[in-house]
């Protein structure tokens, strides 16, 4: 004999049957929920990947901008004291191109001058004891 207990807990076949499409249903709803969640995880990440991209594009147009501008910055700086520098080099080379052209005229004056002496001291020569010291 079956306790009245022991009835109770039996589950007519009919139920069973209900129960068991019912947890199939649960496990395909819960199976369907993961994919999509899989899914949903792929596209975000994507996204991510995207946006990562893009901000390190960005990053580099903005890091290739800053260097242009410092490099025009450089540029204009270092003409506008270059300029001092090329004035300096101008007077110079005038001041060095004056002092070679007075050399050359005094050197064009005495020219006969000391061809003169230095044939004399070849063709006449003196002969000097040396002095005892």
């Amino acid at each position: 004999m079956v306790s009245a207990t022991a009835a109770a807990d039996v589950i007519p076949l009919e139920d069973s049957v209900l129960m068991y499409s019912q947890s199939a249903q649960n496990s395909a709803g819960i199976q369907t929920l993961l994919d999509a969640e899989r899914e949903a995880s792929k596209i975000v990440q994507k996204v991510r990947t995207k946006r990562v991209k893009e901000a390190r594009d960005e990053a580099k147009k903005e890091i290739e901008a800053y260097r242009n501008s410092k490099e025009d910055e450089f540029k204009k700086f270092e003409s506008e004291h270059t300029q001092g520098n090329k004035q300096a080099e101008d007077e110079a080379n005038k001041e060095a191109e004056g002092k070679i052209k007075e050399i050359k005229d005094a050197g064009k004056k005495s020219q006969d001058k000391v061809v003169a002496d230095l044939l004399k001291a070849v063709f006449e020569v003196k002969p000097v004891p040396p002095s005892a010291a």
